[in-house]
């Protein structure tokens, strides 16, 4: 299989942050801190239809060649193997996540039938990169130096995680949290698709 394919790991990790901070620009008086990242694509915002265009579909496309690359190249190490359904998962759900908007209002009581889906598919997304660098923690076939990194990437994306919960109670800056949470997942991605190429 070509091995420029597993560079596709690399892509969609700098193109996420490139992609919400271009979406960001059209829309006005948009905050990273407060606002989650998947307001740029809810209902009513001025980058409803922009943002998926720009950063989900895209993104799930860069996840599935990269998932598929991981299953197929090395179809005979299973931890890869099942990393590579970790990632092909996160492209659904990514693709999902832009197909199906969540609400204008990220603190409503009753959210609508789209944004329950979204959320859902968020939380499947999360894990999906949760149980990908847990792999390589527990696999004795990976060097120890990415699996300390994975592990403190996971570390990271806990801890952040936490301080989300916290932040969205008491509607401070979710957003901040909701992107260095995340982006403890992407850079693992990152990592792991270097190590990889070399």
């Amino acid at each position: 299989m070509d091995s420029t394919l597993a560079y596709t790991g690399i892509i969609a990790s700098v193109w996420i942050i490139l992609g919400i901070y271009i979406a960001s620009r059209f829309y006005p008086n948009y905050s990273h801190a407060k606002q989650f990242c998947s307001e740029l694509g809810a209902f009513g915002s001025p980058t409803q239809k922009l943002s998926p265009l720009i950063n989900n579909y895209p993104l799930g496309a860069l996840f599935a060649v990269f998932g598929c690359y991981l299953i197929i190249e090395y179809q005979s190490h299973l931890p890869t193997v099942a990393i590579g359904v970790m990632v092909v998962i996160h492209a659904i759900c990514t693709w999902v996540c832009g197909w199906f908007p969540m609400d204008a209002d990220a603190y409503t009581n009753s959210p609508s039938q789209s944004c329950k889906i979204h959320s859902w598919s968020g939380l499947i997304l999360l894990v999906s990169f949760i149980i990908a660098p847990k792999i390589v923690i527990f696999s004795s076939s990976y060097p120890l130096l990415l699996r300390s990194i994975s592990a403190v990437c996971l570390l990271c994306c806990f801890y952040f995680s936490y301080k989300l919960t916290q932040a969205f109670k008491l509607k401070t800056v979710p957003g901040l949290y909701q992107r260095l949470s995340y982006g403890s997942q992407i850079l693992w991605l990152f990592v792991y698709s270097l190590f990889l190429i070399g």
